[in-house]
């Protein structure tokens, strides 16, 4: 008791989110679908984890991760809680659209 199990996959919240981006923004339907497909499938359990899939990825406190999507054409902002495997996407947007934004409060 008291132990926290960690799932065999990551659960992401929410597709949602991403599918109204690729809506607006077609070419970044395949890199994000991309991106969601890798993550549902990774059992990442520490900012190393990701670190050896995605050499590019930024860490900020609180546990999220800034993606380079689209050849840095978009980011991704997620927040992670590793003990029950959940990623929480908190922003998806442009790059300029990410410099305005404080990445460490979304």
């Amino acid at each position: 008791m008291g132990n926290i199990c960690y799932n065999t996959f990551m659960r992401v919240i929410s597709k949602r989110t991403l599918q109204d981006f690729w809506n607006i923004h077609s070419d970044s339907m395949n890199p994000l679908a991309g991106w969601y497909a890798e993550a549902i499938k990774a059992s990442w359990q520490s900012p190393q984890d990701i670190k050896s899939q995605y050499k590019t990825a930024s860490f900020l406190w609180d546990n999220r991760v800034v993606f380079n999507i689209g050849g840095n054409k978009y980011r991704l902002i997620v927040k992670i809680n590793y003990p029950y495997s959940t990623v929480y996407v908190r922003f998806v947007g442009t790059h300029a659209q990410y410099d305005k934004i404080n990445a460490e409060e979304i």
